[in-house]
């Protein structure tokens, strides 16, 4: 399993801290430091769209320019945004074998996909 985020970000926070106390392992990448390449990004964009993969709501795409913004409209422009600032992806992105299995985090949704009832 993976969990892709930047280490100072509250929901990164809690995702890791909800992980580490349910004992499951995990490899932590940090956008900040490891950045993401184009490949890992193509991989998500074939599960989810990629205005669901670009925070709209967050403080990097509010602070881009309206020109800027207006650039982003499919999956190759969203690519070309997420690899050159890293921040503007929803965060945390929960991977297991390529497989996304959540954007951000919500502990009942963790719950459900990794404790599940049968």
């Amino acid at each position: 399993m993976k969990l892709y985020g930047i280490s100072n970000c509250n929901n990164v926070k809690k995702a890791r801290t909800w992980l580490d106390e349910n004992s499951i392992t995990y490899e932590f990448h940090d956008f900040k430091k490891q950045g993401i390449n184009e490949a890992a990004i193509k991989q998500w964009l074939t599960q989810a769209p990629w205005d669901k993969l670009v925070n709209r709501a967050g403080m990097t795409w509010r602070n881009l320019s309206n020109a800027e913004k207006a650039a982003v409209t499919d999956n190759a422009s969203a690519t070309l945004l997420m690899i050159a600032k890293t921040s503007v992806i929803k965060r945390p992105l929960l991977m297991k074998d390529n497989t996304l299995l959540a954007l951000g985090f919500d502990e009942a949704k963790y719950q459900q996909l990794l404790f599940p009832i049968n």
